[in-house]
């Protein structure tokens, strides 16, 4: 590895169908891949056996009618929707926001009832945990947005919070689909660099990235803010003096 990882006990393995989105990943991660491991795939069948899932969700957990959202959630079974919406009611008024996450227990209320053979799918096992990570406050576009950023950095939040909290039962390889790139429509390139930007701020904490978390002016984050909605490199004259 190039640099030593803040969160060095954790493995992302990044998962999915869309090639052009993982080839991004495999570039942008390559001095992490020890700690970051893309793949193309369905998001089960395949996968790697891991302790936890991420479900990048909308903010009221409500089933929006994705289709990794629909998977996951038959993985567990509907009772994993009712304990995710009395967490949001109970710990969050209602509404958890992008930038926000929470880590649910899959074991606690199990209802499965889907007839799918899941015995090629994490060894066999369910997932022990679910990490629910909002990219979207409703069903629309984020392609404008650093939702990937804010959502990746808030499941890289929770899980350390989870492990200081259960030692004897921490998160380790965690399952992670695009962020965004589905139904709210990040392109892939931006994902992945979003994506990237949470991780070395905040997984690997790179002197380079810490003005992220002591700003020195606004202005300094409005020209992050840009390149991170961006595809292309943004010159600083293209953002205001303010």
């Amino acid at each position: 590895m190039a640099t030593d990882i803040r969160d060095k006990d954790v493995i992302y393995h990044l998962r999915d169908k869309n090639k052009e989105l993982v080839t991004e990943w495999a570039t942008k991660f390559q001095p992490y891949q020890d700690n970051v491991k893309p793949s193309v795939g369905d998001i089960f069948l395949g996968a790697p056996a891991v302790d936890a899932i991420v479900c990048p969700s909308n903010s009221f957990g409500v089933n929006g009618g994705g289709g990794i959202e629909n998977q996951i959630y038959r993985h567990y079974g509907l009772g994993i929707l009712e304990q995710l919406q009395e967490v949001i009611e109970n710990e969050f008024e209602g509404e958890i926001l992008v930038g926000q996450a929470v880590v649910l227990s899959g074991l606690d209320r199990t209802t499965r009832n889907d007839k799918s053979d899941w015995s090629k799918m994490n060894d066999g096992n369910l997932i022990k945990f679910l990490i629910v990570a909002p990219t979207m406050r409703i069903s629309q576009s984020s392609r404008s947005t650093p939702n990937a950023y804010l959502a990746f950095r808030a499941v890289i939040l929770a899980v350390r919070e989870h492990n200081r909290k259960n030692k004897q039962n921490k998160i380790t390889r965690v399952l992670m689909p695009g962020l965004g790139t589905s139904g709210a429509k990040m392109p892939p390139q931006r994902c992945a660099k979003q994506m990237l930007e949470a991780y070395e701020t905040f997984a690997v904490g790179l002197p380079t990235k810490k003005f992220r978390l002591r700003p020195s002016s606004h202005t300094e984050m409005l020209r992050d803010h840009i390149y991170m909605c961006l595809d292309e490199k943004v010159e600083s004259k293209k953002v205001p003096n303010l």
